[in-house]
């Protein structure tokens, strides 16, 4: 073989292996390497009884190109099951696809690989069924078996779950569609995405940029994963494809001022998306910082983001930056046009009502339910339940006679506890006569759940300063109350990171984006911070409002101010103090009324590790009271320093003027008496007049 053959020869294995091989740099193989596999984990249930059924939700976001999706069953079945009288079937979104046999082996767990049907698929949230019909008993010598029978279980496992394989679709040119990549489900969990400050910027540019991050986390797909806020540096760029930088123009690379569409923006803000290769940056800039501010609230307003097509944005003086004002209303409609249950035994409706997290069930709220359902059940045996958050709160038999049209009222019990989100479940038990006879029939009997179902809900206001009610009094009612943020002069990663922790979390529970956030250095005088929230973040070296308050914190630190000491809860070495976080929610000392939050350690490591307790919801179990510690090792100690209000009896007469009834019995009694005393006066009086004359 000559020179010029071999070349040829390597010619067309290069050929071959950039069509073939993923990485080789086209564009087939730049779609090969973007294939993922994502994971929906399925929660540990039991299919019980000889008709049972779960439920799993998994997401498909628009620009996934999905390959294929698989769903690992894992599972253990009854040691006395039979079988070929046994079946498993599996629906997705209410399209039945697939029945398998349990199988002999009971003794271990079973794993079985199933794939779903791509063109039952749909984009946004796909339901999963899974539906059991497990029989012990072998009905050839008998007319018919209970439909209950505790021995008939098969129990799924959380090694279950959905996986879907898919691609990448690239990012578009609009700023609607790389506001969908951002906050997609995969790039949050991945750690794609970021929200950046110019390194050496101003604070405003921190407040915009928290509008930016608390609108986003909102509406995130992934709750249980932050979106950091970052120094816009090469290193935190470098693995960060989809980025947000908010800055004032002055403080941008001149490389990046030169590829704006707006070079005058004294008056106005920008919103321009910048794409290069694989990487997609959204430029949120302007000259004036109030401008810049409201450019943040837009980012924060989804609708209006979901609305932008092309590929930049000026706001102006005159830009609707604002999301609807949060109202709390009392009648909740539990369902726009009515909701349909089907098939035999337990069958269940989940309603998800939104309250602001300082909100919490007022005494006298009801729950009027409007249903019907089947006439052909066995009424001896068939029954609705309502649960709150999983509490059942009551019951009703059905009955042949209310079949076309049944209600249930209830009243929820204030001593539920309940503050903030919460689920009504409205739970069935259709039960039909001899069920094992007649077979299995999904689409039979039926329950229906009518529009006209209205939850009527008082709620009060919780004001005590605990991380019970967290993230109150921060939040209040869905939007920000008044926020200032005390920072040390010196800011580090650590400190960026617990800056994300924060308002990542509280971004998921604000509703609005009108609220505000000011942020300050430790200079600023406490005349600012008289009317505010307050959240100091820092160590007693770097941050004065940690120093100055150190006598007031619940955790207070020594004398050198290089770690924290002893208290009345808790004993603490002197080395460990040095070793650990804190968070404390204390009464303002600049304002009656107000929080201080303080966010602190030995240094910023630990700052940040505290900071990580209030930075994701499936946290906030750990702490509770007012004054929380963590160390490195996972290790967290939460206290209530606050002593318990006592609870004074309300007054009798307190009591009587609440109970209308005896209120009007008492009027009557008064008139009674009214007019009785009337009566003695006028008779004392005719009496004397009496006794005058005969005199």
């Amino acid at each position: 073989m000559n020179r010029r053959t071999g070349l040829a020869v390597w010619a067309v294995v290069a050929l071959l292996a950039a069509l073939l091989l993923p990485g080789a740099g086209t564009r087939i193989a730049a779609a090969a390497e973007v294939q993922k596999t994502y994971e929906t984990p399925m929660t540990e249930t039991s299919l019980l009884g000889t008709s049972a059924y779960a439920q799993q939700f998994f997401q498909v976001p628009n620009y996934w190109k999905v390959e294929s999706v698989a769903f690992r069953l894992d599972y253990k079945v009854s040691q006395l099951t039979i079988n070929d009288s046994s079946v498993v079937t599996l629906k997705l979104n209410g399209k039945p696809f697939y029945t398998l046999r349990p199988g002999t082996d009971t003794n271990k767990k079973v794993t079985r690989t199933i794939g779903l049907p791509l063109e039952y698929l749909k984009n946004g949230v796909n339901e999963l069924t899974i539906e059991g019909v497990i029989q012990t008993e072998n009905n050839a010598d008998q007319i018919c078996t209970p439909t209950q029978d505790q021995g008939s279980w098969l129990q799924i496992f959380d090694s279950s779950g959905v996986d879907v394989k898919y691609g990448l679709k690239p990012v578009g040119a609009s700023i609607s569609d790389f506001s969908r990549h951002f906050i997609g489900l995969d790039t949050v969990q991945d750690g794609l995405a970021a929200v950046f400050v110019p390194e050496k910027g101003d604070l405003n540019e921190t407040e915009a940029a928290v509008y930016v991050l608390s609108g986003l986390t909102g509406v995130s797909e992934d709750t249980s994963h932050i979106i950091p806020l970052l120094p816009y540096r090469a290193d935190n760029v470098k693995n960060k494809p989809l980025g947000i930088l908010v800055g004032l123009t002055k403080n941008l690379s001149s490389d990046l001022r030169a590829k704006l569409n707006e070079t005058s923006l004294q008056d106005k803000a920008l919103i321009q998306l910048i794409q290069s290769g694989t990487s997609s940056l959204l430029v949120v800039t302007s000259d004036n910082e109030e401008m810049l501010k409201k450019a943040g609230r837009f980012i924060g307003n989804s609708a209006l983001m979901e609305q932008l097509q092309g590929s930049s944005k000026l706001v102006d003086e005159a830009t609707e930056v604002n999301t609807p004002v949060s109202s709390i209303s009392r009648y909740f409609p539990l369902t726009d046009s009515g909701d349909k249950l089907t098939g035999s035994s337990h069958r269940e409706k989940n309603y998800f009502v939104t309250l602001p997290s300082n909100r919490s069930i007022a005494e006298a709220s009801k729950l009027s339910l409007d249903f019907r359902y089947a006439t052909n059940l066995d009424f001896d045996r068939s029954m609705i339940t309502v649960l709150v958050n999983n509490v059942p709160i009551g019951s009703k038999k059905l009955t042949a006679e209310r079949a076309g049209g049944d209600n249930l009222e209830l009243t929820i019990p204030k001593n539920l506890g309940i503050s903030g989100n919460f689920t009504i479940t409205t739970a069935f038990d259709l039960e039909l006569k001899n069920a094992v006879c007649t077979g299995n029939q999904d689409q039979m009997p039926w329950a229906f759940v009518s529009k006209d179902s209205v939850l009527q809900l008082n709620t009060k206001d919780r004001t005590d300063m605990l991380f019970n009610n967290y993230p109150y009094p921060f939040l209040r009612d869905g939007s920000f109350n008044r926020v200032a943020v005390v920072l040390p002069r010196t800011r580090d990663d650590y400190t960026y990171a617990a800056l994300s922790n924060l308002f990542n979390l509280m971004g998921q529970f604000a509703t609005s984006n009108t609220g505000e956030i000011r942020f300050y250095t430790d200079e600023v005088a406490e005349s600012e911070l008289k009317d505010r929230q307050v959240i100091a973040i820092g160590s007693y070296a770097d941050n004065r409002y940690i120093r100055d308050n150190n006598d007031k914190l619940y955790f207070q630190y020594d004398e050198k101010g290089e770690g924290f000491q002893s208290n009345e809860k808790v004993s603490i070495e002197e080395g460990y103090g040095r070793r650990i976080g804190t968070l404390q929610l204390i009464d303002s000392p600049y304002g009656k009324g107000h929080g201080f939050l303080a966010v602190t350690g030995s240094s910023s490591e630990y700052v940040y590790l505290a900071s990580k307790l209030v930075g994701n919801s499936a946290n906030l179990y750990k702490i509770f009271g007012d004054g929380a510690m963590v160390d490195k090792n996972g290790q967290v100690n939460a206290f209530r320093f606050k002593k318990v209000a006592e609870s004074e009896e309300p007054a009798v007469l307190t009591q009587v003027l609440d109970r209308s009834d005896v209120v009007s019995f008492i009027i009557v009694i008064m008139l009674v008496l009214v007019l009785v005393l009337v009566s003695l006066v006028l008779l004392v009086r005719k009496h004397r007049k009496t006794k005058k004359r005969r005199r």
